[in-house]
């Protein structure tokens, strides 16, 4: 792995309320509740970049170093929330049945034949979900230490040790993928190669099948994307992130919220891409 090479993971994170005053881009402030108090998880967490589009913060080498340093373990790559995890795979389990009950390509009466986990970590949603609902799941991730407690089991198909934007499955001859699962990881593209991901996956995608993105939104009460310096990766809003599907070529087919997550984190939305 390069040093260029984004780690592309992020996890569930406390959410920040309050906009920026008067702060650098390297200001904190306390991660607090949904109802504005402090609690005992919520040390600090940094808000909205002062100077410059938040995802022009991102350095590759941080996140590198962030998660080089964190344990492969659902604990771990859950940044602190693993309760979160059973919950979490269920809510995408739902949401893919819905798809596939409106679907005349893959309806639920049999598996998948390839899905990809990209920003795949441990292997936590490939061993959770996708290797339930797919014949073979192929693995995108930069962390060798991660991608080392999946490779070889069941399920799993080719391994690929490079960040999203180094990823090009177009140019590879790889494909044709039925489902491209995308989940906590695109936070650490800025807005430009993330547009340039997405459209590189059409070309790689079954025709009727999926790219879903599952992320955290931005509940910042300007409207802004939020830039957090531990991990350098950027939360976006909700109108963002359809901007840039659109810029992307892709068209919006399905979207809902994550239910059932603990109070204080930011909220979670799955959507449905397909090419229009």
């Amino acid at each position: 792995m390069s040093s260029t090479d984004h780690l592309i993971m992020s996890s569930p994170k406390r959410k920040s309320q309050a906009p920026a005053e008067n702060h650098s881009d390297t200001a904190k402030k306390p991660r607090i509740t949904e109802d504005g108090a402090d609690d005992d998880l919520a040390t600090e967490m940094p808000i909205v970049a002062a100077n410059g589009a938040p995802d022009s913060h991102i350095n590759p080498e941080l996140a590198i170093a962030y998660w080089c340093s964190t344990e492969a373990t659902v604990n771990g790559v859950l940044g602190g929330f693993p309760q979160v995890s059973r919950i979490d795979l269920q809510g995408s389990s739902n949401f893919l049945a819905k798809l596939r009950r409106q679907s005349k390509q893959f309806p639920t009466s049999k598996k998948l034949r390839r899905a990809v986990d990209c920003g795949a970590g441990i292997g936590r949603i490939t061993s959770g979900f996708l290797s339930k609902v797919a014949d073979t799941v192929d693995i995108v991730e930069p962390v060798k230490s991660f991608t080392d407690q999946i490779k070889g089991k069941e399920h799993v198909g080719d391994v690929y040790n490079v960040g999203l934007e180094s990823w090009h499955p177009d140019k590879e001859g790889l494909g044709n993928y039925d489902l491209i699962w995308n989940q906590w990881c695109v936070g650490q593209l800025t807005d430009g190669q993330f547009v340039a991901y997405l459209k590189r996956l059409p070309r790689v995608l079954s025709e009727g099948g999926w790219i879903i993105v599952k992320e955290n939104l931005s509940n910042h009460q300007l409207g802004e994307d939020v830039y957090d310096e531990v991990d350098s990766s950027v939360t976006r809003t909700d109108t963002k992130f359809r901007k840039l599907f659109e810029d992307a070529g892709l068209r919006l087919v399905s979207t809902e919220l994550q239910k059932g997550f603990p109070k204080g984190l930011y909220p979670v939305r799955a959507y449905a891409l397909q090419p229009r």
